[in-house]
């Protein structure tokens, strides 16, 4: 007879065999086994086809060469096309042709081009930051003038340096609602947290109180079941996925919804790391200890995180939106003492790198220290350079990794970069208790980032994230005690420990590397 525990592996594999996932991912891979075999055949007919094939590699590298993207991208796809000349081009061609991305990016710029009347810029507060920092203002104006996000003053702010301290606060803010409550998550699974946050949003909707719940499609993979914003309207929460995971071979799938947002009747607002599940507050383990980051925002800021929600609900709805509603009064006092606060948002849609274009505005306009916690390092040139040149420059720039990684290839990729980065003078530091999923930049005790960009091609390029940008505000001080406090549990990296990582982790690091832009 089987051992109890041994049954259950086995139905456990007989499920995730014949479970809706496999079958997607298996629709999806027959899909481009198709497309592989069609480029095999066509080069079967070199005699007739080589001549158009020869055509057809020269036009699309011109394209490539001369298409507004980051020149790793471009180095990557002209690498598939060498290697697989007809597969390359055809899967080019198939992935630039795509109209579904194409559609759903004319439908979110049309909402946001609905929202810009509600996000103007008060000229008087980028005035006031002219005086303090010019450099800051010269952001200010490119977030409000390209992107529509604009800066505030009157803002409180609040920051967490895990999950456990976080979830109390979120549960007691939702339990204060009485108009509205907009959640939007990356990642959602059930347990203790979930459920602990389900029971107030049910409260909540019988109070009367509007309850609006989205989380990105990927959950439907293994943490959800497919069906399961059905299961919560019945609660009378509005629920959708975004982007839910169909067996169709399409770039559209390809940009989640990284964002973590909660809103509270436009007066309370979350942002950062933090994602609804159990290992997000140590309930549960899984990678050692989960160092985690968020953000709490109360006053004018909140008003913009209204508004990403309401444009990523709205880009798969028909009906119009009275926008109006959910906005809530400006302050009239002016309290300094909270600085300057830009909460903003970044769309692979849009041709604006806003993550990496506020990263890096740290690094360039540092004077003594920069200090980052991220999960992934897996940088652009651009990127790259900055980090480098700030550690030349002398600016003290310190980078805490996690030393128990979520995913060993992003993990082996990471540490490609290591000697170059150490070389120039950066210091690189790994969190022995577990893993680190922060996503924050602090510098010169005045300015800090806290949000849900990673150091890495995805978060900076393929999915939709958000940040706070904070300047002069308390919290900085906070974010900062934070990473002192997180850099007593990191060993420092040297270009010795690099030296010493297994030949199979240098050689996957070192080919992955060539295809990272699209991991």
């Amino acid at each position: 007879m089987n051992h109890p525990a041994v049954k259950k592996a086995k139905n456990k594999i007989l499920e995730i065999v014949f479970s809706r996932t496999a079958l997607v991912l298996l629709l999806i891979l027959l899909q481009l086994g198709a497309m592989f075999v069609l480029s095999t055949i066509l080069r079967d007919y070199a005699v007739y086809v080589y001549s158009l094939e020869l055509i057809a590699q020269i036009l699309i590298v011109v394209y490539i060469i001369n298409d507004k993207t980051c020149p790793e991208f471009t180095c990557t796809w002209m690498l598939l096309i060498l290697i697989f000349p007809v597969f390359g081009c055809l899967f080019y061609v198939y992935v630039k042709l795509e109209l579904g991305t194409r559609m759903f990016g004319k439908r979110l710029c049309d909402v946001q081009m609905e929202t810009w009347p509600y996000l103007k810029q008060q000229k008087e507060i980028v005035e006031e930051l002219q005086v303090s920092k010019p450099a800051n203002a010269n952001l200010a104006r490119y977030m409000a003038n390209q992107l529509h996000y604009p800066t505030y003053r009157n803002t409180k702010a609040m920051y967490f340096s895990c999950g456990e301290e976080k979830f109390p606060e979120l549960l007691k803010q939702l339990k204060t609602a009485q108009k509205y409550i907009f959640l939007e998550y990356f990642i959602v699974a059930e347990g203790y947290m979930w459920e602990s946050i389900l029971e107030i949003l049910k409260q909540k909707v019988a109070e009367g109180v509007e309850v609006r719940f989205m989380y990105d499609g990927m959950c439907s993979i293994s943490l959800l079941p497919y069906k399961y914003p059905e299961e919560i309207q019945r609660y009378g929460i509005k629920c959708k996925m975004f982007s839910p995971i169909r067996p169709v071979l399409s770039t559209v799938q390809n940009n989640r919804d990284h964002r973590k947002i909660c809103v509270i009747d436009g007066k309370v607002g979350f942002t950062g790391g933090i994602n609804l599940a159990d290992e997000y507050i140590n309930k549960k383990e899984r990678f050692g200890y989960w160092k985690d980051t968020a953000v709490m925002l109360q006053g004018d800021a909140v008003q913009s995180l209204t508004m990403m929600f309401l444009q990523m609900w709205n880009a798969t709805e028909l009906l119009p939106e009275q926008y109006e509603s959910y906005l809530t009064d400006m302050s009239t006092e002016l309290k300094r003492e909270l600085g300057f606060v830009i909460p903003y948002a970044d769309s692979p849609y849009d041709h604006e790198n806003v993550g990496e274009e506020v990263y890096c505005h740290i690094l360039n306009h540092a004077k003594k220290y920069v200090h980052i916690m991220t999960p992934y390092l897996i940088l652009d040139r651009e990127m790259l350079d900055a980090l480098c040149r700030a550690a030349k420059s002398g600016i003290d720039v310190k980078i805490i990794m996690p030393h128990i990684p979520d995913k060993w290839y992003a993990f082996a990729v990471a540490k490609t970069y290591y000697e170059e980065l150490i070389e120039a003078g950066v210091k690189i530091y790994e969190f022995t208790p577990g893993f680190v999923h922060a996503k924050i930049f602090v510098s010169d005790d005045d300015t800090a980032t806290v949000g849900t960009i990673n150091l890495d091609y995805r978060s900076l390029f393929l999915h939709f994230e958000c940040g706070t940008f904070i300047y002069n505000n308390p919290i900085v001080h906070d974010v900062e005690a934070d990473f002192q406090k997180t850099l007593t549990q990191c060993e420092r990296v040297s270009v010795a420990d690099v030296k010493k990582i297994s030949p199979f982790m240098f050689i996957c690091g070192r080919v992955l590397r060539l295809i990272a832009p699209l991991m």
